[in-house]
């Protein structure tokens, strides 16, 4: 309708013309434009000096957390820092957004509505992609583990090896014969993590029935007092416990060592190597299994082959 009455009517155009001129010439036109202006480069400096100190803040909490007494892996305070860095920035960025259209006066309120409604279709459309993000969050948060750490999940299928990659929506684990697990960080339920404490090796040693248990004892604690200086791995010396229990032909005594996180399996191949070595040079029997041959003619027993 109005380009009919411009073109039936030429001066419509030129009062039209007239009209827009006048109005970007008027005085509340650029009151407007002055005043959003600053509120604008307002908002935005007010932001960035939010963004800058709040940054600043929290690397400072965390820095002087590594400074104290408490055992806490510069590592994963770095991880927790980005993280809370990156959250910081995003509600400064949503808030100063929110800021501007209304110095703009956009409706903010009709535009939040629409957004809080089409967040809730999405919310129940993504309920799992919510609750891995939390979980992870809390997972960082939390110190639960970190990357180079042993663990365990008990998911909705077990997955056991070293981690190699935690992210908000997932953790990657690299198994034990290569194998790798990508598992939602909401499906993680219960985690055991071997790298956090020193590890213990127990060491089963089996001897003849006949054998001298108190010789068999100095032998051995004679030899444990020699292996802190060897292995580094060893966080003191290993404790000879004695017999353990008498079943049949052998007697069962055990060895205990205590050693950094996830050494026990080394160090207890070495200690039953060397055990075995020592007890064969004095004479001292190890356990193996016996085979009786009867013979019923005779009616007695002699002792047959040796089965080991």
């Amino acid at each position: 309708m109005v380009e009919e009455n411009i073109i039936t009517d030429p001066g419509a155009f030129a009062r039209m013309t007239e009209h827009f001129w006048n109005y970007l010439k008027s005085e509340e036109l650029w009151n407007f434009i002055t005043n959003a202006s600053v509120k604008i480069i307002s908002i935005l400096l007010l932001s960035y000096l939010v963004i800058f100190i709040g940054k600043r803040i929290i690397k400072r909490i965390f820095s002087l957390r590594v400074k104290t007494p408490i055992n806490y892996s510069e590592r994963r305070q770095k991880t927790i820092v980005k993280l809370l860095q990156s959250v910081l920035s995003y509600v400064v960025y949503f808030t100063a957004i929110i800021a501007i259209l209304s110095a703009l006066n956009i409706e903010v309120m009709g535009l939040l509505a629409g957004a809080g409604i089409a967040g809730l279709a999405i919310g129940f459309g993504a309920q799992s992609l919510v609750k891995d993000v939390i979980t992870g969050f809390f997972i960082i948060l939390e110190d639960q583990f970190g990357v180079g750490d042993y663990i365990r999940l008990n998911t909705s299928s077990v997955a056991e090896g070293t981690v190699v990659e935690i992210g908000l929506r997932t953790t990657k684990i690299l198994g034990t014969t290569g194998e790798q697990f990508i598992i939602p960080n909401g499906q993680i339920t219960d985690v055991i993590n071997f790298s956090v404490n020193n590890s213990k090796a127990i060491i089963d040693m089996q001897v003849g029935i006949e054998a001298d248990i108190e010789a068999v004892e100095k032998l051995v604690t004679d030899y444990l007092k020699t292996l802190p200086n060897q292995f580094e791995e060893l966080v003191g010396v290993p404790s000879f416990l004695g017999v353990q229990s008498v079943t049949g032909t052998e007697v069962t005594v055990r060895i205990i060592a205590e050693t950094k996180p996830l050494q026990h399996y080394a160090i207890a191949r070495v200690i039953r190597r060397d055990v075995k070595d020592i007890l064969d040079k004095n004479g001292i029997p190890m356990a193996y299994p016996k085979m009786m041959l009867y013979d019923r003619g005779r009616g007695n027993a002699d002792s047959g082959g040796e089965n080991e």
